[in-house]
């Protein structure tokens, strides 16, 4: 039987280097034959083409080394609260064992966010060994066989504060029957009561064997597909890591105050905006400026800004603020605001009473507050009374709402403040961090 001509096409799709437990490194190297070729490319029955289309897999498979499930990541591990002087060491430690809805990561990018350092130093409980780090942004270089949110090996993809929910599973997947979770039902699944977060948590599915969740400061990531995001492509990498926790949290929380239209905007059906509303800002650090380039980008009328001192009164006002007060340095601040706004984004953690931000609130006004403050805040519930005001709060966001805010961010050209520091001077970035000196947002890159 003749062979009129033979074509088989094979795509290169990357190679990456995959770190293994004795600290060498493996290529990973995948190919993609068109069946389809191989049937147009002889003069062969159907079968004989898929036969010999088996036989050129398992000849190149028999060249590959076999991936080893016990492989170690590579990151900078915290082993107590002296980690958080700077005190974080280079090391091994295991990811959760591998799924076939996994993926995993060749970090490039991840952002130092204050969470990273209330679980450094224990603020909040934390479970060393730990990894901290949930603003991460990859490379896939391994996909699981049952992902089946797009996601391939080669794309650019983000990483946020959370790694997984119940997802309404039911035994076997899960140790219990999850299946009534109203907030996973319903798309809200940064709500759910099981949630995971991205680092000091635990995996919950029952494969998963509670393995404990590790963040990005760190070589690889792995992580359930439904928690990993695709970045577009017009969105700089440094740019894009402060987004997965810090830009959702503020977009998230604008979005619930916000109206929908049909305008067009370069590609979303239906935009969010704040036309006509006016917005406070308390707070201008990495989540706060982030706040006001979202109010801006979203419409607002008009954008206040509040800080503890004037330090940063020209930033904000670069930024879009309208007007900025020093409230640690004015006495009498914000007479002139009284019931002029009609939202207030707190970014802060503290424990101050907030009666003296609620005046500036008009009636049926929104108090959003972002941080976690550790001890309760003095609340004067006469003026949510004679004003009608709402006090709530806001926890990142869904994997919808990431998906829009990525989108929007690119569309409205939304660019955060960063400061990019290697990987390798993490204990130091985390210090400069605990000073005060990012503006707005330390990320850190590791060399490739």
């Amino acid at each position: 039987m003749k062979i009129r001509w033979v074509r088989i096409r094979v795509r290169l799709l990357r190679i990456s280097a995959i770190p293994e437990d004795n600290a060498s490194s493996k290529c990973l190297v995948l190919i993609r034959v068109s069946i389809h070729d191989l049937y147009r490319c002889f003069i062969l029955p159907s079968h004989l083409a898929l036969q010999l289309l088996i036989s050129v897999l398992a000849t190149f498979l028999m060249t590959m080394e076999p991936h080893r499930e016990n492989t170690k990541f590579e990151g900078w591990i915290a082993h107590n609260r002296a980690a958080a002087a700077g005190q974080m060491e280079w090391g091994f430690f295991e990811p959760k064992p591998w799924e076939e809805t996994d993926v995993d990561i060749e970090v490039t990018h991840c952002g130092i966010c204050s969470s990273d350092l209330h679980v450094l130093r224990s603020d909040w409980p934390a479970s060393y060994p730990v990894v901290v780090g949930h603003e991460i942004i990859g490379t896939v270089v391994r996909v699981g066989m049952d992902v089946k949110t797009g996601i391939r090996v080669g794309d650019r993809v983000g990483v946020g504060a959370q790694s997984d929910a119940c997802l309404c599973r039911k035994p076997p997947a899960v140790a219990d029957d999850w299946s009534s979770c109203g907030e996973c039902a319903t798309g809200k699944e940064n709500y759910c009561a099981r949630a995971s977060t991205t680092y000091n948590s635990h995996f919950l599915s029952t494969a998963a064997g509670g393995a404990k969740t590790m963040g990005g400061y760190a070589r690889h990531h792995r992580c359930p597909s439904h928690f990993v995001f695709k970045i577009p492509k017009d969105l700089r990498s440094e740019y894009a890591a402060p987004l997965m926790c810090a830009g959702i949290t503020v977009y998230s929380a604008l979005c619930s105050v916000s109206r929908s239209s049909d305008e067009p905007g370069g590609g979303s059906s239906k935009r969010r905006h704040l036309r006509g509303t006016r917005v406070g800002v308390i707070g201008i650090g990495g989540l706060g400026h982030l706040a006001i380039l979202f109010a801006r980008a979203m419409g607002a009328e008009y954008v206040l800004a509040l800080s503890r001192d004037e330090g940063k009164r020209d930033d904000a006002r670069t930024l879009g603020a309208d007007e900025y007060i020093a409230t640690g340095e004015e006495e009498e601040w914000g007479g002139d605001q009284t019931n002029s706004l009609h939202v207030m984004i707190s970014t802060i953690a503290t424990s101050a009473p907030i009666d003296r931000h609620l005046r500036l609130l008009r009636r049926g006004g929104r108090y959003i507050a972002l941080g976690m403050p550790r001890d309760a805040v003095e609340v004067d519930v006469s003026m949510l009374v004679v004003k009608g005001l709402l006090l709530t709060g806001s926890l990142i966001g869904s994997p919808a709402e990431v998906r829009d805010m990525l989108q929007f961010a690119m569309e409205q050209k939304i660019t955060p403040r960063v400061d990019v520091k290697s990987m390798g001077d993490a204990n130091n970035a985390i210090l400069d961090m605990e000073a005060g000196m990012a503006r707005y947002r330390f990320v850190l890159c590791n060399e490739m």
